[in-house]
């Protein structure tokens, strides 16, 4: 486990306390703030009560805690209501609000970074999820209905955009939505929107002979903020199979239900029905950050190239930075203008990622005419004579200008137009596990940043749930010195050599522990419960499952060097800045770490 290097005090509460030799037998919560960790145990996170889909969905049914932004009282970082100060301005170089970190896996240093890269769409572009996942959710739902042949009573369905979370994953076969820890125990599960009893979670998922690797293709991973709406969807699905069978398509199985889900997403995005819509008013779907620019305007100021690597077409990418860039929206009268290039070396779009991060990838490399949006040839990124002409044609962002504009390609091509002569001179920054941060670290050896919106609502809950995490341990420690007592006791009655009246005490005394026991046990689990709700009803802490990182905090932690809530948060900080990681500990550190 890895404890920050500069721990703030819920880090320090969490693991600097003692316990007291002598245990109240009738608190239930221990009094003493002096406890020393202890064992260590992995519990099961209870679920909410199960949650039941009604057609159209009932939207007084909370997710997660309310919308007023936490504070912290007794932190000095905080911004008190003003935007955080880009770290090349007068007023920056200030102590970070917490939420607004960057936090470190991997040593990065900055001096030997001479490209920084960015995606676009949930990086650059954060989208609402209130308007832009429940605009795709329903275009999904009239293709189902329109394209697939799915009954109409769907489209009176509605969207809860709270009650999906990244990390999860889907059981195709079983209709099941999952969430487990880092070593792929499945703690939380649900049938659709029905919770599974414990003993159907080890049924279906606990053998440990056959415990699969839950991945495709019988399983797919929520791990992309896009992917939100079609798991509410799919959820949504299975409960109307199993209580209307006649009302889907014949032979429509769960898996056939996704497939056909998958479908539809497609579909959405191949007829641009959806950035139709976002380029009319992009106000309305994506999130303003006035801190973007200066970050990127920084970086070029420190010498660095800067590029973008979208899978979005040109037309669509110009308007949605102009709208970042600019504060302009695309009405239809105002045309979009190209000076948010300014700020990079080169802009790739229609890039195709995955595949592009791949060194063998043939794909060809068209140059782009923003104005027209024409494609040229080009010989890998230089430009070709067209048929007819005996000499190269220069498009209007050629090489006399900052940035170039492309299509396509591969990362090779990237490397040559910004002359990049090793693979970890580069660090990108993108949203998608494995779309952004797995291919481009795993396979080129890039150095990486995760870009987790969710992260900055999780670590003001840390810090305000401080003393009832504390509490949680307490118990713990409790419980496991109670059990410790317990194991005496019957060994005694089992093995030694004692009297009726000694063996009457000691049962006596083993009932009473066993009570006691028994109290502390539902006292914890309750106020798992309660803490476990406080981040989201269903689903819990995101980087965390039960007492274990959560499989998508393993997934965080072994492929994104860097990570944090916005893309901007890296304006925060200087543009030469080392980022050293905490120090790890295993368990049996914990009670010498040398505070």
């Amino acid at each position: 486990m890895r404890i920050p290097k500069d721990p703030v005090s819920f880090c320090l509460s969490f693991y600097s306390l003692e316990i007291s030799p002598s245990l109240s037998r009738t608190s239930g919560f221990l009094t003493k703030s002096t406890l020393s960790p202890g064992k260590r145990k992995r519990i099961h996170t209870a679920g909410s009560s199960q949650l039941h889909a009604s057609y159209p969905m009932d939207e007084s049914r909370g997710t997660v805690v309310g919308d007023q932004s936490s504070s912290f009282p007794h932190m000095e970082n905080r911004d008190h209501g003003q935007k955080p100060c880009i770290w090349s301005s007068h007023e920056g170089g200030h102590k970070i609000d917490i939420g607004k970190r960057i936090f470190c896996n991997r040593s990065l240093n900055m001096k030997n970074i001479v490209a920084v890269g960015f995606d676009m769409d949930y990086t650059l572009a954060q989208y609402k999820p209130e308007t832009f996942e429940s605009l795709a959710y329903g275009g999904t739902i009239k293709k189902l209905v329109n394209n697939l042949g799915y009954h109409h009573e769907l489209l009176d369905w509605s969207f809860d955009w709270k009650y999906m979370v990244r990390g999860l994953v889907l059981d195709k076969k079983r209709g099941n939505i999952l969430k487990m820890d880092r070593h792929k125990y499945v703690k939380v599960a649900y049938h659709g929107f029905k919770e599974l009893s414990k003993e159907e979670k080890v049924g279906t998922y606990g053998n440990t002979l056959i415990r699969d690797s839950f991945d495709e293709p019988d399983y797919a991973l929520i791990d992309t903020l896009f992917s939100l709406a079609e798991a509410y969807l799919f959820a949504q699905l299975v409960d109307f199979r199993d209580n209307n069978p006649g009302k889907v398509p014949a032979g429509s199985d769960y898996s056939r239900m996704y497939k056909d889900v998958r479908a539809a997403v497609d579909l959405c995005h191949r007829d641009g029905t959806l950035k139709q819509m976002v380029a009319i008013d992009p106000k309305r779907y994506i999130n303003e950050d006035t801190a973007i620019v200066p970050m990127l305007k920084m970086l070029k100021d420190s010498g660095r190239a800067t590029f973008l690597v979208t899978n979005s077409l040109w037309d669509y990418t110009n308007i949605v930075m102009n709208f970042l860039c600019e504060s302009r929206t695309m009405n239809g009268s105002e045309k979009c203008n190209f000076d948010w290039l300014q700020y990079f070396d080169v802009v790739i779009t229609g890039s195709a990622k995955p595949g592009f991060f791949h060194e063998d990838n043939r794909a060809n490399l068209f140059e782009v005419v923003p104005q027209s949006g024409m494609l040229l040839n080009t010989d890998n990124g230089s430009p070709m004579p067209q048929v007819g002409s005996t000499s190269p044609s220069l498009s209007l962002n050629g090489p006399d200008k900052m940035c170039r504009v492309f299509q396509g390609g591969s990362v090779g091509h990237l490397h040559k137009l910004l002359s990049i002569e090793s693979s970890s001179q580069v660090l990108y920054v993108g949203d998608h596990i494995y779309g952004d941060i797995l291919r481009s670290k795993k396979v080129l050896g890039w150095r990486t940043m995760l870009v987790v919106p969710e992260l900055e609502r999780e670590v003001e809950l840390l810090w305000e749930l401080r003393n009832t995490r504390k509490k949680l341990r307490l118990l713990r420690i409790q419980r496991d010195q109670i059990e410790d007592k317990i194991h005496r006791l019957k060994w005694s009655l089992k093995f030694e050599d004692v009297n009726d009246d000694e063996k009457n005490k000691l049962s006596s005394e083993l009932d009473e522990l066993e009570s006691e026991r028994e109290q502390v046990r539902l006292t914890h689990q309750q106020a798992q419960r309660e803490c476990h709700q406080k981040f989201h009803k269903v689903w819990g802490q995101l980087m965390k499952t039960g007492y274990q990182n959560s499989r998508f905090a393993h997934q965080v932690e072994r492929f994104a060097c860097l990570y944090t809530s916005q893309v901007s948060n890296l304006g925060l900080y200087s543009p030469h800045k080392y980022y050293r990681p905490s120090e790890d500990f295993m368990p049996h550190e914990f009670d010498i770490i040398p505070w």
